[in-house]
């Protein structure tokens, strides 16, 4: 089970790893269900972005999957071709969104956004790392 003190970990874990690459970004942590436990805008953070790392949080947990590798499916002539179209629209298929596991199982996700995939990327990488 992800509890909030892991929550918070992982965003802190996660704003260590945007302050270091000097991008501000929006994280969130959902828990098993898909469900909001936690979330950071950053000082400068898009506010645009703040649905977006939710949802990449979501959709990560959703379908227990990198949301980046999601998109790899998700091009014309894949098998998940207009998945982004599902779940009214809040389907992500763009990098920032990663499961966070424990003992082989999904117990949650974390998403963010705010910055290019390759650094929202790393940054969901940086916090779902802290979690063990």
């Amino acid at each position: 089970m992800l509890t909030l003190e892991a929550a918070e970990k992982m965003i802190a874990a996660a704003k260590i790893k945007a302050d270091s690459i000097g991008q501000p970004v929006n994280i969130a942590v959902v828990d098993h269900g898909g469900n909001l436990m936690a979330f950071a805008r950053m000082d400068e953070a898009w506010q645009g972005s703040i649905d977006i790392a939710i949802n990449k949080a979501w959709t990560s947990r959703a379908f227990d999957i990198e949301t980046g590798k999601l998109s790899e499916l998700a091009q014309p002539g894949g098998d998940f071709y207009g998945i982004h179209v599902s779940n009214h629209g809040r389907v992500m298929i763009f990098a920032g969104g990663v499961p966070v596991k424990k003992a082989g199982r999904v117990v949650g996700a974390i998403g963010v956004s705010g910055g290019s995939g390759d650094q929202d990327q790393a940054v969901a990488e940086a916090g779902a790392s802290s979690f063990r």
